[in-house]
């Protein structure tokens, strides 16, 4: 993840062995958007193909749980489904990134017959964005506008930009679902940052609107900086004013969770608003920091309500695989149930595997796999000396061979001036290495995450355990890193000369499994967690490769009754839980022949019977029925 979110009582933490897996992200400092494979916001949270890339899947398998209907995207590219919402009759299923990034939108389903969904509608966002999570419709009826909104975010392909590219979000009047108008295009945070050099509004990884009564509010998912929490007044649709921006870190600082030492990854990633008792009621899903519950029937003066700590040790892996580890974050999406009284929230983890590294005077640090190359299975080790070969880019001095030293050689490299891809072709083409180690640079400093493709094992560390590798960390001055100004070219590590040896530096990893779910009690103050619920097959070191991703993703909780919640678990398929005594129970769950990778998943009522609708990555649109009692 680009830069972890560093504060004096998280930075003594660093020192101590960090276990985190490349699910886990946060925002750069000051808040920029990494271009060369950084995993740095909630957007990154969807890179190297978390959402439907790996293969295998589990076996076709069905219980309590009727297919009702289904009807496939008229596209033949995997991976391009993304949510879906439901309203009125329609279904509205989010157009995730093509391999051109030309075609996102919002694919619209008919679905008043459940039995014969069918596409009547494509919405368009603009070229080289698209879309992912929380296509959602609302009724807005103020005094400025009256009719069906559907609001949508937009996220941009790379460094794609251009006149027709969108940021922000975008909000379109489907009160007729076959004629849509848009409203507002790409409204958002515009506050300079590098990614909108080109007049873009800051990208939005989620968004949610509500209705307030005379007003109308939208939030929004800001990946491109610390204040990630945008408010909007939407009375008028078609005028989005800005009227609020939060860091939640800064604002509300009781939701910090100092141990264990790695849940620093702190950022927004989803939230709904619901109205309880009178107050309209945020719930907020911000990464490491657990789950935060506000009252923003005043927007302008969110109250704190409560929030949720992990527990340590991670108590699923504790008690479905007997293994102790520290729990690892990732707080994706969460819901209130029908009568408020418990929040049901998934806990994304796409790293089935921890990492725990160290150098051979003793030093333990913190690293992350980088995602398409290889990866260490449970149990393997691969340790190598450390040899310094600068950022390793096309237009650098080729990167020498590995040197005769020790029984193998790392090379460590400074991040900058070009992709993680990049750099690590270089690498291989250089010949002799075991794998390769990228160090951040000036300006970013600490742990972060890569996307990026290769036949070597790659892993990034933050800027002092590099200058550590070299016996430099007395060196290293934590305020002139951040402060550095050589950020995009690469900050080379000051007297180390190309071709110098280190330390012998240790990679080895440990089965720790996939996301899961948790249960709350929905009190205010430290929501009292009462359970955890996860596949078997999620806990199964056997089931770590080769059967899909094994996480859960969304929770959506049933209108009519209180103790019922449906999943989208990915490769997992669709899994209903009931709640029994405080406890999350599986009652049903549903696999296709060839198996199934759903991202979204929504409940609505038809002729006074209820169904959910499931958006599969590589398909398109399932509705289903829960046949148990």
């Amino acid at each position: 993840m680009s830069s972890l979110r560093r504060r004096p009582v998280l930075l003594a933490a660093l020192s101590a062995l960090i276990l985190i897996t490349p699910a886990a992200v946060a925002h750069e400092a000051g808040g920029s958007t990494s271009t060369d494979g950084g995993i740095d916001h909630a957007e990154a949270t969807h890179g190297h193909h978390q959402h439907g890339g790996d293969h295998g899947h589990l076996p076709a398998s069905k219980a309590n749980v009727k297919v009702v209907g289904k009807a496939a995207i008229n596209q033949d590219t995997e991976g391009r489904v993304a949510d879906v919402g439901v309203h009125n009759g329609y279904a509205y299923l989010a157009a995730f990134r093509d391999p051109n990034c030309q075609k996102g939108g919002v694919y619209v389903f008919d679905i008043r017959d459940p039995a014969k969904p069918k596409q009547i509608n494509f919405i368009r966002t603009g070229q080289d964005s698209y879309v992912g999570e929380g296509s959602q419709v609302v009724r807005i009826d103020t005094p400025k506008f009256t009719g069906d909104v559907l609001a949508f975010n937009n996220e941009i392909c790379g460094t794609h930009l251009n006149t027709t590219t969108v940021g922000g979000a975008t909000l379109v009047d489907v009160t007729n679902p076959k004629v849509h108008k848009y409203l507002a295009q790409g409204f958002g945070d515009f506050a300079p940052v590098s990614r909108n050099a080109a007049g873009l509004a800051h990208e939005v990884h989620s968004v949610f609107i509500w209705d307030a009564g005379d007003k109308a509010y939208a939030v929004l998912v800001d990946d491109e900086e610390f204040a990630d929490v945008d408010i909007f007044d939407i009375t008028d649709p078609r005028a989005p004013v800005m009227i609020a921006e939060y860091d939640l870190f800064e604002r509300f600082p009781q939701i910090l969770q100092a141990a264990p030492a790695n849940l620093v990854e702190v950022f927004h990633h989803d939230m709904i608003v619901k109205e309880i008792a009178g107050r309209q009621v945020m719930l907020i899903s911000y990464w490491d920091a657990g789950y935060v519950k506000l009252d923003v029937t005043n927007p302008l003066n969110p109250v704190y309500l409560g929030d949720t700590d992990f527990a340590n040790p991670d108590p699923e892996l504790l008690e479905s695989a007997g293994i102790v580890a520290a729990p690892e974050g990732n707080a994706h999406q969460s819901e209130f149930t029908k009568n408020n009284d418990y929040v049901i929230a998934a806990d994304e983890d796409f790293g089935p595997y921890a990492l725990k590294a160290f150098t051979d005077d003793g030093t333990s640090f913190g690293a992350n796999q980088g995602d398409l190359t290889p990866q260490l299975a449970a149990g393997q080790t691969l340790s190598g000396t450390g040899i310094y070969v600068g950022r390793a880019c096309d237009v650098d001095t080729a990167v020498p061979a590995a040197p005769a030293a020790g029984t193998g050689q790392i090379a460590v490299v400074t991040r900058g001036a070009c992709t993680f891809t990049e750099k690590l072709a270089n690498v291989v083409a250089a010949g002799g290495y075991e794998a390769a180690v990228v160090v951040n640079r000036e300006g970013e400093c600490g742990a972060f995450g890569m996307t990026l493709e290769g036949t070597l094992p790659a892993f990034s560390v933050d800027r002092r355990t590099g200058f550590g590798f070299f016996d430099k960390e007395g060196e290293y001055d934590e305020a002139q890193c951040l402060a550095g100004g050589d950020t995009e070219q690469g900050s080379l590590i000051p007297g180390l000369a190309i071709g110098a040896t280190g330390d012998v530096i240790t990679f080895s990893s440990s089965f720790d499994g996939w996301g899961y779910v948790h249960l709350y009690r929905n009190n205010d103050g430290k929501m009292a967690e009462l359970d955890t619920y996860a596949i078997p097959e999620a806990h199964d070191p056997a089931k770590a490769s080769g059967h899909g991703d094994l996480s859960v993703h969304e929770v959506a909780t049933s209108p009519t009754r209180n103790d019922l919640a449906y999943l989208s678990y990915y490769s997992g398929g669709l899994r209903v839980t009931k709640i029994v005594n405080d406890s999350l129970v599986e009652v049903g769950h549903f696999i296709d022949e060839g198996g199934n990778n759903f991202w979204g998943v929504q409940v609505f009522s038809h002729n006074g019977r209820e169904y959910v609708a499931a958006s599969d990555r590589d398909y398109g649109l399932y509705i289903f029925e829960y046949t148990g009692n």
